[in-house]
Order: C-alpha cells, then sequence, then structure tokens
C-alpha cells in the first residue's frame, strides 16, 4: 500500500519542495511539491533521484569501529565509547587546538548540520576548524563581514524584479544557484528575459548559462576582479554613481573613487582580454538599467582575488544604487534569525584573530583554510602540537581539497579520527569509529542556512517522511551524543544538549531590552514550547523569538512550530524588502566601502595589471546539474551522460597539441598529475580547459560500488595547496597553469 508525504530536498541549495511516494519504509518516486509556496512544483534530476539516493544498498547501516586495523561493526554503544576516550585522551594529552574539525559541504543541508556544529566547537574549543567554506565561499563571507560588519549578511539579487542581472563566474542552469537560494533559477532567468530584462553572463566558459544570455563574456580565468574594480572607475570616470537612497549609510565613497582609479577599462583590457569598449558598454548599461543586479558565484571566488572580487560585486550594486532596493540585491530575513536587533553600530568583523601553526596562515570567520588541514597534521613545529584527533562531519577533503594524495596520507598517522558520514568514501575510510546517519527520508529538514540567502522570504518544515529504522540513530541524536563526548560528558542523556540551548537561548532573551519576552520568567516560556523532539522545541523557540514571531503570545498572529506544521507546504512571507541599516554591524554603523584589509590587498591587484599571460593552458572546474560536488557519483541514476568526468578542451588547442576527442590526456600541476579523456568543444574559449570537481574514486578501502566503476580524475591532485586568496584563505582551484600531453 502505498502513500505520499512531503519533503524539501536536501541535495542542492535550491530546496525544492518534493511529494515523495512511500511503499512501507521504501521511498518509490518523488515529484515536485505543487503547492510548495517556494518551489511551486519545479524539480530537477537530482530531486526526481531522491528514491534512489535515499536506498542506495552501499549507505552505512550502523556504526562501524577499527579492531586491529580493520573498521568493524559495533553497537551504538561501543562507538560513542571509543570516540569518548579517543578525544579526551588527546585533548588531554595535546590540548584542544590538537583535535581537528572538518565540517563538509552537506552539513548545511541537514537540520542536525544547522543546530549541533557550533555546540561541538565551542565544547572542543579548538581553533583547529577547517571548513568546505575554503574551498568555495569564504570569500563572499570576508567580503560581506568588512563591508557589512556581519560575515553572514550576503545580498542575494531579487531576481523575479530585477530588470538587468550580470552573474559572474555563476552556472545557476547547471548548479540551480548558490549564496542565492532559488527554486527554478533556469525559469526565472527566463521570466526576465521574457519580461524584456537584460542577462550578461561573464564566464571564460559558454556554459547552459551563457547561452541564454543577451551578452557573454569570454573573460580570461582569474581576471574577474579587474574586470570589476574597470567597471567601477567607469561608472566614477563618467558621472555614472547614483547612491541615491544609500547614501547616508555609506562611508568612503571618496577613497573608494581614488582606490579604483588606476583600474581604467585600457589598463585591464589586455590581463581580462576584453575589449576596452565592452567593459565600459557594461558599466553603462547596469547604471542605465531602472533596477539591476550583480551576483558573482564560485568561478569568481575560487581564484586569486577572489575577496577582491566579491567586494566589487557589491561595491557595484552600491554605486548604481541596486543595493538593498527592490530589483536590485538585498538582505533576506530568515524566519529562524536572531531578534533583529535596533540599528546602530556593532563590533565589526575582525580578520586574522589566530593563525594557523605551520604557515601561519590567518583564520577568517573562525577557520583556517582547508588546504592546510595536510599540513597541520604531517608537519612538526615548535609552534604546538600537530593535529592528533579529527572530526569529521559529510566532509570528504582527500578528494574536494588540494594534493588529496598527500591528505590521504596525513589522515592514516592520526591518533583518532571519526567521521560522521552514511559512506565508507576516501576519507571515512580512514576513520577509527564512523557514525552514519539515517537516510534523508527518516530525517526532519529545515533549511536554516539556505533561507538566509533565498530570493524570497519563506519558512517550510518537514518531518521525517518514513519512521527512523529500527537499529538507526537520529542525526540530532548522533550530533547531541558527539558533543557530550567531546566535552566529557559522555554518557549523560542527549537531551541534555537541546535542554542546554534552550535554557541559556531564553536566558539571555529575556534580559535583552529589544526582545519580545525582556522581562518574562524562561522557565514560562519553555513550557509553552511545542514539539515532539530537542530540536523541534529549539526550532519553535527560533521561530517565536525570531523576525515573524509570536513572541510567545507577544503577537498571535506570528510565527511558531504549531503555524508552521499547520501549513505542510510552506508559509510564504512576501518578496525581499530594503532591510538598511539593521543589518549593519560595522563599528561605524554604516557601510564601509574601503575596509583597511582590502585597500591593503589592493597593490596585489595592480600588480595583475602588469602581469602579460603566456601561451600555456590554464585549468577552471565545471559543475553537473547531477552532481553536487561528490556526493551523488553513486548512484546510477545520476552519472553518464553529460555527468561525466571529461577534459573540455578548444578545438584550437586540440589541434596545436594534438589531442583526439575522445582520447586520453594528461594533465600536471604543482600537486600532481592525472589522466582524463578529451572531450573537443568551443564550449571553453581557447587557452583553457575544463575538468569538474568532485571525482577520482579509485582508491581502496571504499564501499561506493558504483562510483568505482567510473572513478574519474580528481582534479584537486593538480594543486599542492600553496595557491590561497590570502584574505580569505579560500583554494585557488580556477585559472591556474596545468601543462597537458596527449597519452600515447
Amino acid at each position: 500500500m502505498s502513500r505520499t508525504a512531503l519533503r524539501i530536498c536536501p541535495l542542492c541549495e535550491a530546496t525544492c519542495g518534493l511529494t515523495l511516494t512511500v511503499e512501507g519504509s521504501r521511498v518509490t518516486g518523488a515529484r515536485g511539491d505543487r503547492d510548495d509556496v517556494f518551489s511551486q512544483g519545479f524539480i530537477c534530476p537530482k530531486g526526481a533521484s531522491f528514491g534512489a539516493v535515499d536506498g542506495d544498498p552501499d549507505r552505512l547501516t550502523g556504526p562501524l569501529v577499527r579492531k586491529d586495523g580493520v573498521l568493524r561493526e559495533a553497537t551504538w554503544e561501543e562507538a560513542f565509547d571509543a570516540v569518548a576516550a579517543g578525544i579526551r585522551s588527546v585533548v588531554e594529552r595535546y590540548g584542544p587546538h590538537s583535535v581537528g574539525i572538518v565540517l563538509g559541504n552537506p552539513n548545511v543541508h541537514t537540520m542536525a548540520g544547522g543546530l549541533y556544529p557550533p555546540l561541538l566547537i565551542g565544547a572542543l574549543g579548538t581553533h583547529s576548524l577547517f571548513t568546505a567554506s575554503t574551498v568555495d565561499q569564504m570569500p563572499k563571507h570576508v567580503s560581506s563581514g568588512l563591508l557589512f560588519g556581519d560575515a553572514n549578511a550576503i545580498p542575494v539579487p531579487d531576481l523575479d524584479r530585477t530588470d538587468h542581472l550580470l552573474l559572474i563566474g555563476a552556472n545557476p542552469l547547471e548548479s540551480n544557484g548558490s549564496l542565492c537560494t532559488a527554486p527554478d533559477f533556469p525559469g526565472r532567468l527566463k521570466a526576465l528575459k521574457a519580461r524584456g530584462g537584460t542577462l550578461t553572463v561573464i564566464d571564460p566558459r559558454r556554459t547552459r548559462t551563457a547561452r541564454l544570455a543577451d551578452r557573454h563574456i569570454a573573460v580570461r580565468p582569474g581576471t574577474d576582479a579587474l574586470l570589476l574594480a574597470a567597471m567601477a572607475s567607469v561608472l566614477f570616470e563618467e558621472g555614472l554613481v547614483r547612491t541615491g537612497e544609500l547614501t547616508p549609510h555609506l562611508e568612503g565613497v571618496g577613497e573608494l573613487q581614488e582606490a579604483v582609479r588606476d583600474f581604467t577599462p585600457d589598463a585591464v583590457a589586455d590581463a581580462c582580454d576584453v575589449d576596452a569598449d565592452t567593459i565600459r558598454t557594461l558599466a553603462r548599461e547596469l547604471a542605465a538599467a531602472p533596477t539591476a543586479a550583480v551576483y558573482g558565484r564560485i568561478g569568481s571566488c575560487t581564484v586569486a582575488h577572489g575577496t577582491l572580487a566579491s567586494w566589487l560585486v557589491d561595491v557595484l550594486n552600491i554605486l548604481t544604487g541596486n543595493l538593498d532596493r527592490p530589483g536590485g540585491a538585498l538582505f533576506p530575513q530568515a524566519a529562524t534569525d536572531r531578534t533583529p536587533r535596533p540599528a546602530g553600530p556593532g563590533h565589526g568583523f575582525q580578520l586574522a584573530r589566530w593563525h594557523s601553526r605551520v604557515s601561519q596562515y590567518p583564520e577568517a570567520k573562525g577557520e583556517l583554510p582547508i588546504s592546510a588541514l595536510a599540513e597541520e597534521i604531517d608537519t612538526p613545529t615548535e609552534q604546538g602540537e600537530p593535529v592528533r584527533a579529527l572530526v569529521a562531519i559529510a566532509a570528504n577533503p582527500v578528494l574536494s581539497t588540494p594534493d588529496g594524495d598527500r591528505l590521504d596520507k596525513a589522515l592514516d598517522s592520526l591518533d583518532f579520527m571519526v567521521s560522521v558520514d552514511p559512506y565508507l568514501n576516501e576519507t571515512s575510510r580512514h576513520a577509527t569509529v564512523v557514525l552514519p546517519p539515517p537516510p534523508p527520508s527518516q530525517s526532519p529538514h529545515h533549511d536554516f542556512a539556505f533561507n538566509t540567502l533565498a530570493v524570497r522570504n519563506q519558512v517550510r518544515y518537514t518531518r521525517a517522511a518514513v519512521p527512523l529504522e529500527p537499529g538507526r540513530m537520529a542525526e540530532t541524536e548522533i550530533m547531541a551524543r558527539l558533543v557530550l563526548a567531546a566535552s566529557g560528558m559522555h554518557g549523560a542523556d542527549p537531551a541534555a544538549v537541546d535542554q542546554l540551548v534552550l535554557d541559556q537561548t531564553l536566558g539571555k532573551a529575556v534580559k535583552e531590552p529589544h526582545s519580545p519576552v525582556h522581562g518574562r520568567d524562561p522557565r514560562e516560556l519553555q513550557t509553552q514550547l511545542s514539539g515532539d523532539s530537542g530540536p523541534e522545541r529549539r526550532l519553535d523557540m527560533m521561530l517565536r523569538l525570531g523576525p515573524y514571531g509570536d513572541g510567545f503570545g507577544a503577537r498571535p498572529d506570528g510565527m511558531s512550530l504549531d503555524k508552521l506544521l499547520a501549513h505542510p507546504h510552506g508559509i510564504d512571507l512576501g518578496p525581499l524588502r530594503p532591510r538598511l541599516p539593521q543589518p549593519l554591524k560595522t563599528r561605524s554603523g554604516k557601510v564601509e566601502l574601503l575596509p583597511r584589509p582590502i585597500a591593503d590587498d589592493l597593490p596585489r591587484l595592480r600588480q595583475a595589471l602588469r602581469r602579460r599571460p603566456d601561451d600555456g593552458l590554464v585549468l577552471v572546474g565545471r559543475r553537473h546539474l547531477r552532481s553536487n560536488n561528490s556526493w551523488m557519483h553513486n548512484v546510477p541514476a545520476l552519472t553518464g551522460g553529460s555527468n561525466r568526468c571529461t577534459l573540455h578542451i578548444h578545438p584550437d588547442d586540440a589541434e596545436r597539441l594534438g589531442v583526439r576527442d575522445g582520447a586520453d590526456v594528461r594533465l600536471k600541476g604543482t600537486g600532481g598529475e592525472v589522466t582524463a579523456p578529451a572531450e573537443v568543444t568551443e564550449a571553453v574559449r581557447p587557452g583553457v580547459v575544463s575538468l569538474p570537481h568532485g571525482w577520482g574514486h579509485d582508491r581502496p578501502g571504499t564501499r561506493l560500488s558504483h562510483a568505482r566503476k567510473e572513478p574519474g580524475a580528481n582534479v584537486n591532485q593538480l594543486l599542492d595547496g600553496s595557491l590561497l586568496d590570502p584574505l580569505s584563505g579560500n583554494a585557488v582551484l580556477n585559472g591556474f597553469p596545468v601543462q597537458l600531453t596527449p597519452v600515447t
């Protein structure tokens, strides 16, 4: 007997609503939920394959513990006994910083990943935190922190109302959007064009998104910041700056004008390989549009000047008056955001509060560059102990970070490692203990992170579509027990972790004058909370204290868990709206247009003006619609076809180098070499080759039976980890030189 159940898709940032078909405890089908307030029935191939992802037979069903060098099945009690003993012995002997934490991308796609990692980091007190952010979006966090005082205050393009959208380094027709949560991104771009708007795409590849554009600029990889700086220079030079209602909230306009003066279109044209008149046209069109938004993504983040490029994206939105206005770029307001505080100066954003032990890389947003993880493990110094234990949560850095071979060896040298992962993959195979969460159908879902990046304010929550199977442990309980084990409280009731958060949060809220519960009794407030579990009670508390909340009865029409459960397809909270100056947390209380770290990094960008590219090849990555990093290569329905690990090369370069379509080629970089089949195509510009990210499933000891059949090549092995954006610590994954030879 089949039934249907609702579920928010956790497989990419679009967060589409799904209607699942369930037979017994097995998901047999998935389609778009037409009544979902946000996605309105849209679904992509990943969502359509939810059942196959959920029911992958290679998923681990219980914990593994290493005994006599071999990972063997164990009970949950045995697993957490081993975790507590392993972590605490390292902390007590070598100190808290000798325990590293690695958080992978899938963390932000689960409720557990949104609720518990901060508690784990606090329990350990470690500075050795590494996440996927530093091979992805950290430049945007840093630029937002410096501009707005809050690293999580990221403006998103108002896709549904803008007249002019300029995308740089973004391919949302394949990625479904990133740092911009938008179900049916392709449909929204087509709607933009249908209403007479303009789409401009700047990308060295002629992507599916570029093919849809009115104008495609095939910029030279890695020169995004130069091009954007030149556009800003034109706005000043030609008197096109129109800050309008933003003006009272801005600091440093004159200093910014002086800072970009040297980056004229003529000065940057050769480096970018974009005609100076074209650059002027881009700036003029942006300024002339009734409304406009500039949006940059991973292609402009994972380059040598990623933070400067991310900063300049917002600078252009500001100079054209398009920040914080409908049709421009606005700050979303999630239902679980903290109670909005009154506008005014804040503490600001700081970089380099501590440094990595070996290369002295500065922290950013509390994180060290994940490219430095291997050396933090395998390199002794006089400045503290190496990382001797590792907690890896939904992370596969052996494939996702530079020089996986070195990290592979380093992980084998650890005293202890615990991995929270449903698979025995290239990283978790090194663990002492593996703690597998249940399939997504057996977990509730709310998007804490992605709703802060959504192109429309809304709130949705789905309970587990399928009951937790016997022998499984909820991911929230796994994480709560991990917090207890790390903090020396192993054996305590895991519900105590959630209760502690409730006590602390409500205890603080009643003391804050701007809080809706100021002056009330926190114990009485807790009696009003709904929810079948600690995580649900925490969600209810966040909703009630949030910007749309009922304030525990103070606003009867406001948000609560009960209200959300009564609306299973979600609640629409309306289009994005202007919010300045409330989101600003800078010390000045204004948008600080030329922060000191940015100004200090501009000379490095000026040096790039004097460099002349050679005739060699540079490599860029690419994304496939049917995969998300290394997650889904073990699902037959999502591999094959266009989702293959091939090297894109332009016909001119192929002819010059003697490369035949389909023939293997060898690529060499500073970190090593890989082999991949060539795909000759005009989708890349001459001088550029492209290899997708997340492949390389050929290491022994994994349980990825389908992925091993066509393992592909690990593009990150071409890098040795030394190329970083200095402000953010983000790895340079695009625009680096490679040598190519045919395999004979």
